[in-house]
């Protein structure tokens, strides 16, 4: 092979030699690759990344290096990253050569193995929520929320574009919600907490005729399990706007199904389930009411018969533009978590109906437990909010919770800081074996 034949780029992943490129390049009329892309000059980069060539040994051995200079903390975190044991078996069948693979798992021609999966998936939120349908993942809790946002804006018949969510929000929620606010020109605004709970009374002061949608968590990012989810939805209801709860797969299987306090949409994180904490790394769960089927967003596992009357399943209603026409698409969520699903689809049936309420009680009994240990301790006022908690509460510290964050780390645990005195903690069955040390430190640290 001479040299003009070689790999342009000299990458294995970018197959074609300079002789095919410059074939392409003549077919379409073009004079060299840079002229079709469009790359504005702000962003290009032409350059060298400077990154020298090293043996398969010497990077193992420099990123071992920067992996060790994180911290080693046990972590008591929360407020959406929840960390919850998950068992050998759901590794071990994930891994499995038939549910790997290198591009997305959503063409119909996925395997019947891995589509029962998903169906499974999709049924398990089904039954948890008592709505009608499950699609089969988005990328986490905030992007669901969004594409509630915007499916409000479709299914609704009212007038105005204000969507009402928590005063109480994880930041992060609230900027991807208002991302996706932004181009279908929906209003995002707060309405007020009370008590760590919805101030009913206010949001009814709040909402009108212009509300699209209100979203209610439960439990909240402070882990208060919301009381009057019944009263907002009827609210929510009076005003034609839809109603969208916000909760997780652990907690549903205790608390009141949506369906009965009257949600039309319930979107959340069910990363809680198959993945353990990911830093970030999440799995979106989107359930809703039958007759917005054809509204929903990303993609659905039907089931049905083949010509023999099997039983058999396959992707529907993919409402994406690059399925259907672009002014009749719903979203163009495109990668979904498929195999992130099929994780927590594992850990689910591995738990069995029993088992997930277990887990579920003792994410109550071990927040409540650990909130009475730290009220105990000078200096410290725990749960702040006297109501029912699920995983995790609010802690009130006479020093600086900056101060209490920063000195618990010293001594290898972590906590969040939510403002001056109020940190936030997170007890689940990861972390059963460090709270006596935990209290302990704690009790050092706030005096």
């Amino acid at each position: 092979m001479s040299d003009s034949d070689s790999h342009a780029t000299g990458s294995p992943y970018a197959p074609q030699t300079a002789a095919e490129t410059a074939a392409m390049l003549d077919a379409v009329g073009a004079d060299a690759l840079e002229s079709l892309f469009d790359v504005p000059e702000a962003i290009a980069f032409d350059g060298e990344f400077g990154i020298d060539a090293r043996s398969e040994r010497a990077t193992r051995r420099e990123v071992a290096g920067l992996l060790g200079r994180n911290a080693d903390l046990t972590e008591f975190l929360g407020r959406g990253h929840y960390n919850h044991y998950v068992p050998s078996v759901v590794d071990d069948l994930a891994s499995r050569s038939e549910f790997l693979t290198s591009y997305t798992q959503y063409q119909p021609e996925v395997a019947q193995g891995f589509l029962q999966a998903l169906f499974e998936f999709q049924s398990m939120l089904v039954e948890l929520t008592g709505l009608g349908v499950a699609n089969c993942s988005m990328y986490d809790d905030a992007t669901a929320l969004g594409e509630a946002a915007t499916l409000s804006q479709r299914v609704r018949s009212v007038s105005g574009d204000r969507i009402l969510v928590p005063e109480h929000l994880r930041d992060g929620k609230r900027a991807v919600l208002s991302n996706y606010a932004d181009g279908p020109d929906l209003t995002v605004e707060s309405y007020p907490m009370a008590d760590g709970v919805v101030d009913v009374a206010a949001l009814s002061d709040q909402i009108g005729e212009d509300t699209a949608m209100v979203y209610a968590e439960s439990p909240t990012v402070r882990g208060v399990i919301e009381e009057r989810l019944g009263a907002i939805g009827d609210l929510a209801h009076d005003h034609e706007a839809l109603f969208c709860l916000g909760s997780d797969p652990i907690a549903l299987s205790l608390l009141e199904r949506p369906a009965d306090v009257g949600a039309d949409v319930v979107v959340g994180d069910a990363a809680s389930l198959g993945t353990g904490t990911a830093y970030g790394f999440g799995l979106g769960m989107f359930v809703t009411r039958e007759e917005y089927l054809r509204q929903v967003p990303g993609r659905l596992v039907g089931a049905s018969e083949d010509a023999a009357g099997r039983r058999a399943y396959t992707l529907t209603l993919q409402t994406r533009e690059q399925h259907i026409r672009k002014e009749r698409a719903t979203s163009n969520i495109c990668t979904n978590q498929a195999w992130v699903a099929l994780r927590t689809a594992m850990h689910a049936a591995w738990l069995g109906p029993d088992g997930l309420v277990d887990l579920a009680e003792d994410c109550v009994t071990r927040a409540r437990d650990l909130a009475d240990r730290l009220d105990d301790v000078v200096g410290v006022k725990a749960p702040v909010h006297g109501r029912h908690h699920f995983r995790e509460f609010l802690a009130r510290t006479d020093q600086p919770a900056s101060a209490i964050v920063s000195d618990l780390a010293s001594e290898g645990y972590a906590v969040h800081a939510v403002d001056d005195h109020l940190v936030q903690v997170c007890a689940t069955e990861t972390t059963a074996e460090a709270e006596d040390e935990f209290v302990a430190a704690f009790r050092e640290v706030a005096k």
